[in-house]
């Protein structure tokens, strides 16, 4: 049974979770303990600050910073004020972040110098931002570039409180709460439009789905400026009155050492978060015993890997399922999933969604055969940022979101993801989809990671090349391996080209970016002097 969303807005939600946990703690960042009534409270001064910058109810504000207190207080300030949040990837270059603040008309920009030795604000020197009237830095010192954040911050004294108790009256279910730009691994960004009322029920069903409790102690690695992190983190546990625990790095010591002071409950993150746990050898010297929840989601989970995290990390529960920007999550794994549905299935539909797949004509795939996903939810994206060209194609006459992605509907009802339709390649006439050959590739014993593109052929057309990073200390035998594939795949399917390379490209939400394995693939394949193609 789905939980009554009763809040109108995100202030909303933050001024109800502090007047029931006021001295519980919110986030805990190092030495750094902030309570729920803290929290509260500081958001309101970041709302009263942009009030006396001149930000008005609609207009937006972008956050480009690492996972903190301060990201947190920050973004509940700009809802706050009743504007709209823009996160911004910490991984974005000066022109990358430049487009996301020009396309977005951002007023003001909160971020950060040094977070691993980049000075953000002097990336944005040569953009040409006319709506961008300020840059605050949380960390760093300030300069004729960007204000400290303690002189933002006193701006806001001259601001009748009750102001900022207006704006938030003001905010009704329907207005936006955010912006949130696609991961780009091709083309430019899209800026995801999505309103208070949407974002509140979808994650109000993440917490009922997830079972996340009051009292959790949620450690957060995903990054803020992804709805898993945000979202499916920090509201979430908004809503529940759990503990906020934000992780800007990844290192593997660094989070056993949260685990055991913290006692974490709550760990959710990529599977490749869990593998790198599960293979650090220091891994039985710390008490993890804690862990409860985890939760994850690819287009396929290795089951070995589903088995270990289950077997050998002491979660009572592993969650995974399958969601997008534009709509939230859409399937998600039940409590008595098995491992090959936990890890070859992306769940079952949620309450409230209607999710199908359908061929080239629109037609609905049977059960067993590939088809693209399309969604329609009250949580679905009514569009996409002052791009009315990509909201249409995104939609079809029935309301329906296409998603570009491909899946198979098992009998019994799970979907399974099995790439996307830019990456789907076709040898000799035969779709061969990228997911189901790595999930195979997987299973090798030399195999810890692989990613699987289509590349031209004279015969076929296409076929497939397979770019593998080993098990430590393990070489892969590349023509063992193809011959392997042989003998567990359907000839078409099996990689002609095996790559062997120390990491794949990923963004920073542990996507594999597959444009710069095929730029790869073409250098391989067009020698130049300075780049010879390998034997």
């Amino acid at each position: 049974m789905r939980s009554e969303v009763t809040w109108p807005s995100i202030p909303a939600l933050l001024r109800d979770a502090a007047a029931r946990h006021p001295a519980v703690e919110a986030v805990v960042d190092g030495a750094r303990r902030t309570t729920y009534a803290e929290l509260a409270d500081q958001a309101t001064a970041v709302a009263r600050a942009l009030v006396a910058s001149g930000v008005g109810p609609g207009e937006r504000v972008a956050v480009w910073a690492p996972n903190s207190t301060d990201w947190i207080v920050a973004a509940l300030g700009i809802t706050t004020a009743g504007a709209v949040l823009v996160p911004v990837n910490t991984r974005f270059k000066g022109t990358e972040a430049a487009y996301v603040l020009e396309r977005s008309r951002a007023r003001v920009l909160v971020t950060v110098r040094g977070f691993l030795g980049v000075d953000y604000p002097a990336l944005l020197a040569e953009a040409d931002l006319p709506d961008l009237t300020a840059i605050v830095l949380l960390d760093g010192a300030p300069g004729p570039d960007a204000g400290s954040w303690s002189d933002f911050l006193a701006r806001g004294a001259a601001v009748d409180p009750t102001e900022v108790d207006a704006r938030i009256a003001a905010l009704g279910p329907d207005d936006p709460s955010d912006v949130v730009y696609t991961s780009g691994t091709t083309g430019h960004p899209k800026g995801v439009v999505m309103r208070h009322g949407q974002t509140l029920r979808a994650y109000l069903d993440w917490c009922d789905w997830a079972d996340l409790r009051a009292g959790d102690r949620y450690l957060i690695v995903n990054p803020f400026f992804h709805i898993f992190g945000y979202k499916a983190g920090c509201l979430a546990s908004l809503m529940r009155g759990a503990t906020i625990y934000p992780v800007a790095v990844f290192d593997v010591a660094s989070v056993l050492r949260i685990v055991e002071r913290e006692r974490i409950t709550v760990l959710p993150g990529a599977p490749t978060i869990y593998q790198s746990i599960l293979d650090d050898p220091a891994r039985g010297s710390f008490d993890l015993s804690s862990l409860r929840l985890a939760v994850t989601g690819a287009a396929d989970i290795p089951v070995e890997l589903i088995r270990r995290i289950a077997g050998e990390l002491p979660f009572d529960a592993v969650r995974t399922g399958y969601g997008l920007t534009e709509a939230g999550t859409v399937t998600g794994s039940r409590p008595h999933d098995d491992f090959d549905h936990l890890a070859g299935t992306a769940g079952v539909p949620w309450p409230g969604f209607d999710v199908r797949t359908v061929d080239a004509e629109g037609r609905d795939a049977p059960p067993g055969e590939a088809g693209e996903v399309i969604v329609r939810a009250e949580t679905v994206m009514h569009g996409y940022l002052d791009d009315p060209e990509a909201t249409a194609a995104a939609f079809d006459a029935e309301g329906f979101l296409h998603t570009g992605d491909l899946g198979v509907f098992d009998p019994d009802g799970h979907l399974r993801i099995v790439g996307r339709i830019k990456d789907m390649f076709i040898v000799g006439g035969f779709n061969a989809y990228p997911a189901e050959i790595e999930g195979l590739v997987l299973t090798h014993p030399a195999v810890n990671q692989v990613a699987v593109i289509g590349i031209p052929d004279e015969r076929l057309g296409e076929v497939g090349m397979a770019f593998v990073v080993p098990e430590p200390g393990i070489v892969v035998d590349e023509a063992e391996l193809i011959a392997w594939c042989r003998e567990h795949l359907a000839n078409f399917k099996v990689p002609r080209q095996i790559a062997t390379v120390d990491a794949l490209p990923v963004n920073a939400t542990g996507k594999v970016v597959k444009d710069d394995l095929r730029a790869l693939a073409a250098r391989r394949a067009t020698p130049t002097p300075d780049d010879p193609k390998e034997a």
